[in-house]
C-alpha cells in the first residue's frame, strides 16, 4: 500500500512559535507607540482607546487584546521611556574620562531619550494618573536615574572636574531641565532634536564644570 506523504511545514496556516512571538510584540508596540503619541497630544483623559484603535485601523476589543485597560498602558509607554533613560545613561557612565566629561554624556543620553515618544511621555504624566502599584514602580526608576545621575556628579565634585556646592540640589536641576525637553521641543521648529539636545546640555555643563 502507498504510503502518504508527508505534509509540509508551510500546510499549517499558523505561523512558528517564534514568528508568531515577534508579530505579538510588534503589535503591542504599535499599540503602545500610537497611545504615547496621543497620550502626548491630547493628555490621558482625553484620549480613548477607541480613538488608539481607530489609528492602527483595529477594533477596541483587539487593543484588550495586549493590554488590560488604558491605566496600564500609560504605565508602560512611561516604563519604556524611563528605561531608555537607565539603559542610555549607565551606558555613558561607563564611558572612560572625567567625571565632567563621562556626565555630559549621561545627559546628552538623557536628553535625546526625552525627545522620544516614551520620553515626551514620561515628561508629561504626573505620577498620580498611575495606579498606586504603578505609581511605586514609577518613582523607584525615578530614583534609579537620580542615583545614576548623582554618583556621576559626586564623582565629578570628588576629582575637581565639576563645581558643586550641593550634589543633591545639581543632580535636581540638571534632571528638571532634561524633563523639560519633552514639554517645550516643537519637531517643527528650526531646531534639530540633537541640537535642541545639546544646547541644554552644554548650558548645564557650563554651569557645573569647574573652570580652568
Amino acid at each position: 500500500m502507498p504510503r502518504k506523504p508527508a505534509l509540509s511545514a508551510d500546510a499549517s496556516p499558523w505561523a512558528p512559535p517564534g514568528d508568531r512571538e515577534r508579530e505579538r510584540a510588534a503589535k503591542r508596540e504599535a499599540v503602545l507607540r500610537t497611545a504615547a503619541r496621543f497620550f502626548n497630544q491630547k493628555g490621558f483623559h482625553a484620549t480613548s482607546l477607541d480613538d488608539v484603535a481607530n489609528a492602527l485601523n483595529v477594533t477596541k476589543p483587539t487593543i484588550y487584546h495586549y493590554f488590560a485597560n488604558k491605566d496600564e498602558i500609560l504605565f508602560e509607554c512611561t516604563r519604556r521611556g524611563l528605561g531608555a533613560i537607565i539603559e542610555a545613561s549607565r551606558k555613558a557612565a561607563a564611558q572612560g574620562g572625567t567625571a565632567a566629561e563621562r556626565l555630559r554624556s549621561v545627559l546628552m543620553a538623557y536628553a535625546m531619550v526625552m525627545l522620544d515618544d516614551y520620553g515626551i511621555c514620561v515628561a508629561r504624566t504626573q505620577d498620580h494618573l498611575l495606579s498606586e502599584p504603578s505609581r511605586k514602580q514609577f518613582r523607584a526608576l525615578k530614583r534609579e536615574i537620580d542615583a545614576l545621575i548623582r554618583q556621576v556628579v559626586a564623582e565629578g565634585a570628588a576629582d575637581g572636574s565639576l563645581r558643586i556646592r550641593d550634589v543633591r540640589i545639581a543632580t535636581f536641576t540638571a534632571a528638571q531641565a532634561l524633563n523639560g525637553l519633552g514639554n517645550w521641543y516643537n519637531p517643527e521648529g528650526p531646531t534639530s532634536p540633537e541640537g535642541a539636545a545639546r544646547q541644554v546640555v552644554e548650558t548645564l555643563m557650563d554651569g557645573l564644570s569647574a573652570k580652568a
